[in-house]
């Protein structure tokens, strides 16, 4: 039997990632092959010029995809593949990032990840997921 997608079950599996804690992304939106994660872009996210380290916008890249494909697989998935193109450095918060699977079968999804910032989109991504 499966179960309805539930935004606070989401949110309990985001708190337990030890690095999302560290990071403090949170859950927006959660459910129907989509998620979206909120990150407030602080000095320890930052790299030496000012801007969000590319690292911080894979993270939320690889995790919103990993949610939105949660929603449709179950929570036992993995990102088994991710590219990100770097649009604009994104220099202030909330960082948002928006993730659609675009196509599904039982046990892998590919989604689609766009990641966006006050001044605008600040990254692009695509992730592949497959159940664990």
């Amino acid at each position: 039997m499966t179960h309805p997608p539930d935004i606070a079950l989401a949110r309990t599996v985001l708190a337990a990632q030890p690095f999302s804690a560290l990071l403090g992304a949170r859950i927006a939106r959660f459910g129907d092959g989509a998620a979206e994660l909120v990150l407030d872009l602080g000095s320890d996210h930052r790299q030496q010029h000012g801007y969000a380290h590319g690292g911080v916008l894979a993270y939320l890249a690889d995790n919103a995809a990993t949610f939105a494909a949660g929603s449709l697989l179950g929570a036992e998935v993995l990102t088994s593949g991710l590219t990100i193109e770097y649009v604009r450095p994104a220099r202030q918060g909330p960082l948002r990032a928006v993730a659609t699977v675009d196509a599904a079968t039982t046990r892998n999804a590919v989604c689609r990840i766009e990641i966006h910032g006050p001044d605008g989109t600040c990254a692009l991504a695509q992730a592949r997921v497959t159940q664990r």
